[in-house]
């Protein structure tokens, strides 16, 4: 399977722009700039960046662009930031489970971070992470980075990353950069419609500043799409399916009408499909048996807009299949990548010649 060169250039590109959760203003102005070149009209709210064609309301999409990082908090003190931007560092009960905080621990071991000024982007540095605890009287996880010990309090520091493309696959901090350059590219095949990119997702922030924009501009719809990565537990269960659609997630269900339309395109456009919440509820039944614990629905944007607006906003998530979620080398195939691009094209409604124009699909 070989994927279209322009959108793996646009993909390096941006992997390599820091966009930690809660300091992601940079990053919304390397996103204007490669939307503008490709003929959007870019409109910037707060936690929002609205790209637009000719055709606003042909087709909505929606990506979340912050990834995971830190913040500095203090002398060589780093906190993970999207328990930070979400308010839960704090000392009143609303802190992190000590369940995820050891999840996290060891996951960023040596990884080497670079530190930016959030506005402008510009470097401030770089390290290496050298030791993470979870700290016994702030019941937090706290970070020590080698080579930033000059930072003051309030600067983002992100994982320096970079995009790899080995034996069918993609790789690098991929949530959710990489749906994020899907739909930068869909207005290089001419998209005409509207794509949302928002702020602070990991921190379960993002859905405000969208609700925020569709009560002001927008009024109700049903047909919003929620693009993101999906993460699977080893590659062949990644591997059945190229798109991951869902019919709900822990905090509603999403519109049957936008599932249904989805689920065609894939049809009769021979992408294998599957839905998220169905493999979840199979996976407890068998963990049910085992005596194991059970999983989540998860949350996405697309179930919290819809629950706090009390359908106002209803849509659909469309997702890709990864592994290795919330790391460095978290992974999708080339085949899953390439047909995603192609199924948001048929809902875009783009003409097939724009699509064949746009790479090599097959």
């Amino acid at each position: 399977m070989h994927h279209n060169e322009d959108f793996i250039d646009l993909l390096k590109v941006l992997i390599r722009q820091p966009s930690v959760v809660g300091a992601e203003h940079s990053f919304f102005r390397v996103l204007q700039r490669e939307l503008e070149e490709r003929g959007a009209r870019v409109s910037w709210y707060n936690g929002l960046l609205v790209a637009q064609g000719s055709k606003p309301n042909s087709a909505m999409f929606s990506a979340h662009i912050d990834r995971h990082g830190l913040i500095c908090t203090g002398p060589n003190e780093f906190q993970y930031a999207a328990f930070v931007a979400g308010n839960r560092s704090d000392l009143l009960g609303n802190s992190v489970s000590e369940k995820l905080m050891m999840k996290i621990v060891d996951r960023f071991q040596a990884t080497p971070v670079m530190a930016y000024e959030p506005w402008s982007g510009a470097y401030r540095g770089s390290g290496v992470i050298n030791r993470a605890y979870v700290c016994e009287y702030r019941n937090n996880l706290i970070f020590e980075v080698e080579g930033l010990e000059h930072l003051v309090a309030g600067t983002p520091v992100a994982f320096t990353d970079r995009l790899t493309v080995r034996d069918g696959l993609l790789s690098g901090q991929l949530d959710n950069v990489l749906t994020a350059a899907h739909l930068v590219h869909l207005f290089s095949l001419g998209f005409q419609g509207t794509a949302f990119f928002t702020a602070q997702e990991e921190a379960g922030s993002s859905w405000r500043y969208l609700l925020e924009w569709f009560r002001r501009f927008g009024g109700p719809t049903n047909r919003l799409v929620v693009v993101d990565t999906s993460p699977y537990p080893d590659r062949s269960s990644a591997d059945a399916q190229s798109v991951v659609l869902r019919r709900r997630d822990a905090n509603a269900e999403f519109n049957p009408e936008t599932i249904t339309m989805l689920e065609q395109f894939c049809h009769s456009s021979d992408i294998p499909c599957s839905f998220k919440d169905s493999y979840i509820e199979e996976q407890n039944r068998l963990a049910a048996k085992e005596g194991r614990e059970l999983q989540s629905l998860g949350s996405t944007e697309m179930g919290r807009i819809i629950a706090a607006s009390g359908g106002f906003v209803q849509g659909a998530t469309l997702q890709v299949p990864t592994t290795g979620y919330h790391t460095m080398e978290e992974s999708c195939s080339l085949k899953a990548s390439s047909d995603f691009s192609r199924l948001l094209g048929k809902v875009a409604g783009l003409e097939e010649g724009n699509l064949e124009k746009g790479g090599n699909w097959g």
